[in-house]
């Protein structure tokens, strides 16, 4: 045998040693990406189980529809905040988005009838992008620049109502229709999105738009050099937040028929922020898969109904329903971008 002969022999051993422990990492991490994908649907028919189990008439008395009518603004909301997250920030304003869209919906739903929808989400869209173009070029942190922008939408609902509840006057009835029809008794509100999650996830995986979102969240700096454009990226991706805000608000008012700066829609942040943390968004950047959001929502919609059902008594089921909501992000969160959670 040559001395080439030799090493190259030597070399192969090698290789062959190493391929065991590499070809077990690589099965591990499919392993943990396979439960980041089926997590938020195990989490969310473990529950409904409980829930069947201890209250057999609320799932056959169309309880199923119910969670789904009642998690339609949290889902749509929670869409918008998991395109944010997606790219490494946050969005603490979109449910007051939401909330001044449905607002400014009930306003103008009489004088111009079929464009106040248009032009309630060209204004939310407007408002979330501006939120984008200053995290992006005046370089604000997100956190701090949707916190106050967080109260000005707040402030600016209170004073377009007149601090009391605004009632769709005329031309509601299409609004409403989304509402009261819906297929397998599932109001409209909620499969629109479900077509939202689906529009969004096609955009993330399928488009150079969507992998440049994804590549900012995982590694802006990275992105950079890659010649993405990171900033108006990011300015899509509030946009995108703003869009969904307003289509939460016109489900507010779908199903109310009306609109309050304390009334529905007005405590949606955190079950926003839940559910898309519970679908299997990640906080850091960077993964996200809209399709499994949709689990997300209808979780954070059947806790409250869980913990009643279980008997625990109205004033402890708040502390019951953030540990609910700890225990469940613990289990369905990635942890296999990088080995530190942040």
């Amino acid at each position: 045998m040559t001395k080439i002969e030799s090493e190259t022999t030597k070399i192969d051993r090698e290789t062959t040693k190493l391929a065991v422990p590499v070809r077990a990492k690589f099965q591990s991490v499919k392993r943990i990406g396979g439960w980041h994908a089926i997590g938020p649907i195990v989490i969310f028919v473990a529950i409904l189980v409980v829930v069947a189990i201890l209250t057999p008439a609320f799932i056959g008395g169309g309880g199923l529809a119910i969670i789904a009518s009642s998690s339609a603004p949290i889902l749509l909301l929670a869409l918008g905040q998991a395109m944010v997250l997606n790219v490494g920030s946050i969005d603490l304003s979109n449910a007051a988005i939401g909330l001044l869209g449905a607002i400014l919906l009930a306003l103008t739903l009489g004088p111009v009838a079929g464009l106040s929808p248009l032009i309630v989400l060209l204004a939310t869209t407007a408002f979330g992008a501006v939120n984008g173009l200053i995290v992006a070029y005046a370089q604000v942190p997100s956190f701090a620049l949707t916190l106050g922008t967080l109260g000005i939408f707040q402030a600016v609902a209170l004073v377009a109502s007149g601090r009391t509840t605004v009632y769709v006057s005329s031309n509601g009835e299409g609004i409403h229709a989304l509402y009261e029809s819906g297929i397998a008794n599932v109001p409209l509100t909620f499969w629109m999105g479900v077509l939202v999650a689906v529009s969004l996830w096609v955009l993330l995986r399928y488009t150079r738009i969507g992998r440049g979102m994804t590549a900012i969240g995982k590694n802006e700096s990275a992105a950079i050099f890659s010649a993405v454009r990171t900033r108006s990226l990011k300015v899509l991706a509030f946009a995108l937040s703003g869009f969904c805000a307003g289509l939460a608000g016109i489900a507010i008012i779908a199903q109310a028929g009306s609109a309050s700066p304390t009334g529905l829609g007005s405590d949606l942040l955190l079950p926003a922020i839940a559910a898309a943390l519970i679908g299997g968004t990640s906080i850091s950047g960077g993964v996200v898969n809209p399709l499994t959001v949709i689990f997300g929502a209808l979780t954070v919609a059947l806790v409250p109904i869980a913990t009643t059902a279980v008997g625990i008594d109205a004033q402890a089921q708040s502390l019951v329903y953030g540990a609910v909501i700890i225990a469940v992000v613990a289990l369905t969160m990635s942890r296999n971008k990088a080995s530190i959670v942040k």
